[in-house]
C-alpha cells in the first residue's frame, strides 16, 4: 500500500520539477505510515502495510521538494487515495500550537446555561409542534453539570408539544459521551437498548454506547413524531445521532444527505517534523445495520434542500396528526360496506391494530399513505380489488358515429369460425348495460351473428379483466331458451342492503345461441370480476364446460368511498353472489372443468369439439 502511496506521489512530482537535493528527513514516510498504521480508524485498509515500509523509505525522491506545504499536499493525495479515505490529511504548519481542551470555566450553573443557549434555539410552532435547534452536542461531563437546568429552561418545553423538529442543519461538533442522553429521551426507559458501538483505533477497544433507564427529565413519548432536520454541513457526532434515528425507526430524517465525517479526529505530528496527520481514530457501528454512516453520510428519508427541509418537517407533521382519524374512518367504512361482513369487520380491526401499533408512523406524504394504506388492506383481506383509489370524474359521452361505433366494436371483440363450424369469440372486458344497450344492434351485426350458426361455441375470457356486471344477465340469456325465465343468481349489496335477482331476459336484440350447443369458456388466472361472475353463473347452471386456469378470485366492480375530508377515497367491493348454497366466487376464484395452461387452452378446447362433431357426421 505505502509503495503505490509513494510511487503515484513521484510520478506526480519527477514529471513537472527537477530537484538537486532532499530538504527533508527520510524518515518523514516511515513515520507517517506508523501514524496511519497504528491510529486509522479502519485497520482492514492497511493490510500488507508493515512489509512496505521498508520499500518505501527507501523512496526519497518525493522528498525533493524544497516547499513544506507542497509536499504536505502530495502526501494528502497520497494517503486519501491509497486508503480511500478524504478524511485524512497531512499539513506542515511550522508555527502550530496544539489546542488544549479547556476545562469547564468556573462559572456559576446560570451563567453556564446562557453560554450553551447561544447554541440552542427553541420555538413552538402552529399546531403545538416543538422546534429544537443544537448547533453543538454537549457531553456526558457539561451535561452532570448543566443538566438540570437545561431540563428547566429548554427541555420542558419541549416535552408538552405534540410533534418535535429537531434541527442538526447546522451541528457540525460534538461529543460522543453525548449521544446516550439524547436518544434515550426519545426512548423508552425499559429495556435497555443498544445504540450504537464505538471502535477506538488507538486503544484497539469498542464501547457500547447504551440508551439510559435513567434520565433527569421526563421522557418524549415514543408515539409523537419525530422529524430530524439535516444537510451537507451535518457532521460527526450529529451525524451518528441522526443515523441512530433512523435505523431505531424513531424519527424520520429530512433534508441533505450529510458530510460523511467520523465520530472522532486527532491531530498527530509526524516525528520531530513540523508535518501533522489529520485522521478519524475512532469509528461508529450501528448494531443494527453493521455498517457506519462515516465516510458516506446519512441519507435522509425525505431528500429535500436544506433550505426546504423545515416546510417539509411540518408538512410531514400535519399529514401524521391526520392519520389516526383517515385510519378511523376508512375502518369503518370497510366494517360498514365491505360485501363479506365477517371479512370487513376483521379487516377493520387489523387496521386498527396496525395504527395502534405505530405501522403508520413514517408515512411522509399523501401518496405514501395512499400506497402503504392500499397494500395493508389487500394483504389483510386478500382482495387486490380493496385499496386506495382516485375519484377521477367521469368523461363526458362522446359522440361516435355509427362507422366509428363499426370500428371500435372490430377493435374489442375478435371472431372466428374453426373446422367443423366451430365458433370463436373473445372479449377481454365487459361493457356496461347502458352503455352497450345503445349499439347492441351493431355489436350483433358485425360480431354475434358471425358465431350466431355455427355448431358450438368457444367463448374466450383468458384475458377478460372484468368490467361492470350489468350486462350479465343480457349476455347469459342468449345461451339459454326464451321459453323460460331462469334465476341466474342473486346479488346481495352491503352498502345498500338491497339483493338484485339476475334473470333470463325475454327479448334480446339478436338471435339465442340457445341451450342444446355445445359451449366451452377459456379461463386464466387473469380471468376477473364480471367474466368470473359469468364463468360462476354458466358452470352452476351447467351450461358450459370450463377448460384452462382457475380464475383469480377477484370481486365484483366496487364502489368508490371518501375517506372523510381528507380527499384520499377507498375502492370497497360492497356486491356478493348468492352465498347460501356455499361460496360462490370471490376470494377463491373459479376451478375449470378440465385444467389447463392458458395458452393450451384453445387447443384442447377444439381437440374435444372436433372430437364431438366429427363423431357425429
Amino acid at each position: 500500500m505505502v509503495k503505490t502511496l509513494f510511487l503515484v506521489a513521484s510520478l506526480l512530482l519527477l514529471g513537472n520539477v527537477s530537484f538537486l537535493h532532499a530538504s527533508f528527513q527520510a524518515s518523514i514516510i516511515e513515520d507517517l505510515a506508523k501514524i496511519v498504521m497504528n491510529n486509522y480508524c479502519s485497520p482492514e485498509k492497511l493490510v500488507g502495510m508493515k512489509e512496505d515500509i521498508a520499500a518505501a523509505t527507501s523512496n526519497t525522491e518525493v522528498l525533493d521538494i524544497p516547499d513544506g506545504g507542497l509536499l504536505a499536499d502530495v502526501l494528502s493525495n497520497g494517503v486519501q487515495t491509497t486508503v480511500s479515505d478524504p478524511r485524512l490529511t497531512v499539513s506542515y504548519e511550522p508555527n502550530y500550537i496544539p489546542a488544549v481542551h479547556p476545562e469547564m470555566p468556573p462559572l456559576p450553573p446560570d451563567q453556564l446555561v446562557t453560554i450553551l443557549q447561544s447554541s440552542i434555539k427553541l420555538d413552538i410552532l402552529e399546531g403545538n409542534i416543538g422546534y429544537l435547534r443544537i448547533d453543538h452536542i454537549i457531553g456526558e461531563e457539561v451535561a452532570e453539570k448543566v443538566g438540570a437546568l437545561l431540563v428547566d429552561l429548554v427541555w420542558n418545553k419541549i416535552l408538552p408539544t405534540s410533534a418535535l423538529i429537531f434541527d442538526l442543519r447546522y451541528t457540525g461538533s460534538g461529543d460522543i459521551s453525548g449521544i446516550p442522553y439524547i436518544i434515550s429521551y426519545f426512548t423508552e426507559a425499559e429495556p435497555v437498548i443498544h445504540i450504537d458501538s464505538i471502535y477506538d483505533r488507538p486503544s484497539n477497544t469498542t464501547t457500547k454506547l447504551m440508551s439510559m433507564s435513567t434520565l433527569l427529565g421526563e421522557r418524549y413519548s415514543v408515539t409523537k413524531p419525530l422529524i430530524v432536520l439535516t444537510s451537507k454541513n451535518t457532521k460527526g457526532i450529529s451525524e451518528d445521532v441522526a443515523y441512530c434515528f433512523q435505523n431505531l425507526k424513531r424519527a424520520t430524517i429530512v433534508g441533505e444527505k450529510t458530510a460523511g465525517g467520523s465520530v472522532k479526529v486527532d491531530k498527530l505530528k509526524v516525528g520531530d517534523t513540523d508535518f501533522y496527520v489529520t485522521l478519524p481514530t475512532a469509528k461508529s457501528i450501528n448494531p443494527i445495520t453493521g455498517s457506519t454512516w462515516e465516510l458516506t453520510g446519512v441519507t435522509p428519508d425525505v431528500e429535500v434542500g436544506a433550505e426546504d427541509a423545515l416546510a417539509t418537517a411540518i408538512r410531514i407533521i400535519n399529514l401524521r396528526v391526520q392519520v389516526p382519524g383517515i385510519i378511523e374512518a376508512s375502518a369503518s367504512l370497510i366494517a360498514n360496506n365491505y360485501a363479506f361482513e365477517s371479512v370487513g369487520a376483521d379487516v377493520a380491526e387489523k387496521l386498527r391494530e396496525l395504527l395502534a401499533n405505530g405501522e403508520f408512523s413514517s408515512v411522509v406524504s399523501k401518496e405514501s399513505l395512499e400506497t402503504k394504506l392500499s397494500a395493508d388492506l389487500k394483504t389483510l383481506s386478500g382482495d387486490k380489488s380493496l385499496q386506495t383509489a382516485t375519484n377521477t370524474p367521469a368523461l363526458p359521452p362522446m359522440e361516435f358515429s355509427p362507422e366509428m361505433y363499426i370500428e371500435l366494436i372490430k377493435i374489442s371483440f375478435h371472431t372466428d369460425v374453426f373446422e367443423n363450424n366451430i365458433g370463436y369469440l373473445r372479449f377481454d372486458m365487459f361493457g356496461d348495460f347502458e352503455e352497450v344497450k345503445p349499439i347492441a344492434q351493431i355489436i350483433v351485426e358485425h360480431i354475434w351473428n358471425k358465431v350466431v350458426n355455427t355448431n358450438a361455441l368457444i367463448i374466450d375470457l383468458r384475458n377478460n379483466l372484468g368490467g361492470p356486471t350489468t350486462a350479465i344477465a343480457g349476455f347469459c340469456s342468449y345461451f339459454f331458451d326464451g321459453d323460460k325465465e331462469i334465476l341466474l343468481d342473486k346479488l346481495y349489496d352491503r352498502s345498500s342492503g338491497t339483493t338484485t335477482e339476475l334473470r333470463t331476459l325475454d327479448e334480446l336484440t339478436g338471435a339465442r345461441y340457445g341451450y342444446k350447443k355445445s359451449l366451452i369458456i377459456l379461463t386464466s388466472k387473469a380471468t376477473a370480476g364480471a367474466a368470473e361472475e359469468f364463468v360462476y353463473i354458466m358452470k352452476k347452471l351447467g351450461r358450459a364446460m370450463i377448460i384452462g386456469e382457475t380464475t383469480t378470485g377477484g370481486s365484483h366492480p366496487p364502489k368508490v368511498f371518501p375517506v372523510g375530508e381528507s380527499n384520499i377515497f377507498l375502492s370497497i367491493p360492497t356486491v356478493h353472489s348468492e352465498t347460501s348454497a356455499g361460496p360462490a366466487w370471490e376470494g377463491v376464484g373459479i376451478t375449470p372443468h378440465i385444467p389447463a395452461a392458458a395458452e393450451a387452452a384453445l387447443d384442447v378446447a377444439k381437440g374435444i369439439l372436433n372430437k364431438h362433431l366429427g363423431g357425429q357426421q
